[in-house]
């Protein structure tokens, strides 16, 4: 839906690169409208910008005047959406509704989550490649509710790829979803603080799982493993994580996939201190940097998921270059063969390994 740029409201989510008088965009697709970047807009002067018909909220966006052409419409989408990233905006805001029923006080309703997660489930299995896009939503004020349906989906979609059953699918992804729902039990004013927590504040955060644990111990629909993978989705394999510091096979399989879900979301996306990162670096990262915390199988079960970009995509390599996969190997899917688009130059980043992709454009 393309819109005049005064009818802009903050979260909007812009659906096409938006250029002034240079070769690179000056707000890019999927940024999320803010005060400055609507002031950037009028700045450049552009009259008209088109955005997605959710917002970031999941409100649906009604301009009072709007450029469209004839094959767009007004209506809300609606839950048969074609679309991940609508369905995935409206799941985090009935999630969300969950969240504030646990705040005061309303135990889990397992068959509300069942309905949030397994249409969703079911859609990211049908197009894998949008589900390495969600991250692009993220923002401050809906990434609590945005990373725990993200998180379910991520652990759902690593459960498939390690051939867990369908019920085993569907257990991760309940799972995954719920376990950070503890945070409902953490002060709001610790929650939500918007400068940098205390140790003690810190230490209160940390036992999310175990307040998380609380609130599904007697929901029978969720496996005992399933349980387990919540209390344990913040242990890691070394031994540094909570709240036990378990270490190795102690850890549940359910949680060592958790673990991998969690932290990728979490670095991909959009926090109060630290701006999103590319998933192919953040991939990058939990296999180096951070070797030893995380299960490989459940890395690589990721990893897989850079694969459905398939040759021929177009990428934005970190030194701003456009360039198109020429080449893709399963051992390291985010160091394709690529093509330079400007210069027609083949670049193999397994050995350039100052660049990077910064992300997927088509």
């Amino acid at each position: 839906m393309r819109v005049n740029t005064r009818e802009l409201q903050e979260g909007c989510i812009v659906s096409e690169d938006i250029y002034s008088l240079t070769n690179r965009p000056i707000v890019t697709k999927k940024s999320i409208l803010t005060k400055e970047l609507i002031h950037i807009l009028n700045v450049f002067l552009i009259e008209e910008v088109a955005v997605e018909k959710l917002m970031v909220n999941g409100s649906v966006f009604f301009p009072e005047e709007y450029i469209s052409d004839e094959r767009e419409t007004k209506e809300a989408p609606s839950e048969n959406n074609d679309c991940l990233e609508d369905m995935f905006l409206i799941g985090v805001q009935k999630y969300k509704r969950e969240f504030k029923n646990w705040q005061s006080g309303l135990p889990i309703d397992i068959s509300k989550i069942r309905s949030i997660m397994l249409p969703l489930v079911e859609k990211s299995e049908a197009n894998p490649s949008d589900l390495f896009s969600l991250h692009h939503l993220s923002n401050n004020d809906e990434y609590l509710f945005q990373h725990s349906v993200a998180v379910g989906l991520l652990s759902a979609f690593i459960g498939k790829k390690l051939k867990y059953n369908k019920g085993d699918v569907l257990q991760l992804a309940l799972c995954g979803c719920l376990s950070d729902a503890g945070m409902a039990k953490v002060k709001p004013s610790i929650l939500f603080k918007n400068s940098t927590l205390t140790f003690q504040e810190f230490e209160e955060i940390k036992r999310h799982p175990v307040y998380s644990y609380k609130m599904v111990q007697n929901i029978s629909l969720l496996k005992e493993t399933a349980k387990i993978g919540i209390f344990q989705h913040h242990e890691r394999l070394d031994g540094s994580g909570y709240p036990l510091g378990e270490q190795n096979n102690k850890i549940s399989t359910f949680a060592k996939i958790i673990a991998v879900a969690d932290t990728f979301h979490a670095m991909t996306s959009n926090r109060l201190y630290r701006k999103k990162q590319s998933p192919f670096k953040v991939l990058e990262m939990m296999l180096q940097d951070m070797f030893g915390k995380y299960d490989i199988a459940a890395m690589h079960a990721i990893g897989s998921g850079f694969m459905t970009f398939s040759i021929g995509s177009t990428v934005k390599l970190s030194d701003g270059q456009i360039a198109e996969i020429m080449f893709l190997e399963e051992k390291t899917p985010t160091r394709p063969l690529v093509k330079i688009i400007k210069t027609g130059e083949i670049l193999h980043l397994e050995k350039h390994r100052q660049l990077y992709i910064e992300e997927v454009l088509k």
